[in-house]
């Protein structure tokens, strides 16, 4: 039962309980002390109703409530495990990153050391040609 459809029901016990007790003063065969003594009754009844009802429905929302807050930690625990795991291959992925550049430059440097030693070879062997 939605909140809505609980204060309506309470709106129509109220106003049942009114109409209820205008006919009762206009058609009670009894006197006015009994008929007042009767309504009042009456009245405390719909008054205990009236509050087991609002007692229903606080424990109801109060129940609710406590379900979201447990299912938002839940989802606050999950969202922190999930970061926490793209964190760590993010920081993989860098390591993995540095080290593939770190061995290209390694081989760079050895490539263009052997260019560099061949173009002397070259130099040299040029030289030696034109002497």
């Amino acid at each position: 039962m939605s909140d809505r459809d609980g204060s309506d029901f309470l709106k129509g016990l109220l106003v049942g309980g009114a109409i209820g007790a205008i006919f009762a003063l206009l058609y009670a065969p009894k006197s006015g002390k009994e008929t007042r003594e009767e309504l009042g009754g009456k009245v405390e009844d719909l008054y205990d109703r009236a509050k087991e009802e609002y007692e229903e429905a606080l424990d109801k929302a109060r129940r609710s409530y406590e379900a979201a807050a447990d299912r938002l930690k839940d989802l606050e625990l999950d969202a922190k495990r999930k970061a926490e795991e793209v964190q760590e291959l993010v920081d993989d992925l860098v390591d993995k990153g540095k080290d593939t550049v770190e061995d290209s430059k390694g081989r760079l440097k050895e490539a263009l050391d052997s260019a560099k030693s061949a173009f002397k070879e070259e130099k040299k062997s040029d030289s030696k040609k034109q002497a």
